[in-house]
């Protein structure tokens, strides 16, 4: 459920909104002064803030000063002037949007939901982006780009000790055998002819450009008797 924080002083207005909104299945606090607006704005974080510019205590733009210092919840500004000013004002402050009043509460709808799914598809961009990308302490590991990062340098690795790496760190703590990595990592040809060594010469070279100290490895550990894990 979309939350919405609808500040302005006229109290009809705000109710005309209130009900509209609510008829569209959105959650909506209400806010009457400028003051008021910040402490929900604080308490709560909103999908969007329809704030307007004339307000008692604050104004808008000061309003909408203060919640870019701690938040950033879209706002759209609802002003009853049409210069130029009052809208370049507000987008310097920090609004997303802005509406003039009189407005049509469809518009008002519209706007708030055109906001809504920008900021979805940002969120969806952003989670898929920190899936691509595994960090641990120094090192970054950008699966889609198949580059690792020690320190902000890059470190070159040949394809099998980045798809080894990739499969512990995406995994982290998880103690995979020998055999297991010479599964997954080799495929099963080379699981079928039993060949174990493959995968410590290959955990060797991966720590001698990975590890510190390979010889007390940070990342990439044994479990004795078991197999190797990444600790995160």
């Amino acid at each position: 459920m979309a939350k919405i924080l609808v500040v302005d002083d006229e109290k009809l207005i705000v109710k005309g909104i209130r009900f509209s909104l609510e008829q569209d299945g959105m959650e909506v606090d209400c806010a009457y002064d400028g003051e008021e607006a910040i402490n929900l704005a604080k308490e709560k974080e909103y999908d969007v803030v329809l704030l307007d510019v004339m307000l008692p205590k604050y104004d808008g733009f000061e309003v909408c000063q203060a919640i870019r210092e701690f938040s950033e919840m879209p706002i759209i500004m609802l002003t009853a002037k049409g210069g130029d000013m009052d809208k370049i004002l507000g987008l310097e402050y920090g609004a997303d949007d802005y509406i003039t009043k009189p407005f049509n509460i469809l518009e008002v709808k519209a706007r708030i939901k055109a906001i809504m799914r920008r900021n979805s598809k940002k969120a969806r961009r952003a989670q898929q982006e920190n899936s691509q990308m595994v960090t641990a302490g120094d090192l970054k590991l950008d699966r889609e780009g198949r580059r690792v990062f020690i320190g902000g340098k890059e470190i070159n690795l040949t394809a099998k000790e980045f798809d080894l790496l990739e499969l512990l760190a995406c995994n982290p703590n998880k103690v995979y055998s020998r055999e297991a990595l010479l599964s997954i990592v080799w495929g099963n040809k080379a699981s079928e002819s039993g060949d174990v060594r493959t995968v410590d010469v290959h955990v060797r070279r991966l720590r001698e450009k990975i590890e510190p100290s390979p010889s007390d490895p940070k990342y990439v550990h044994t479990k004795w008797g078991v197999g190797y894990y990444f600790r995160a």
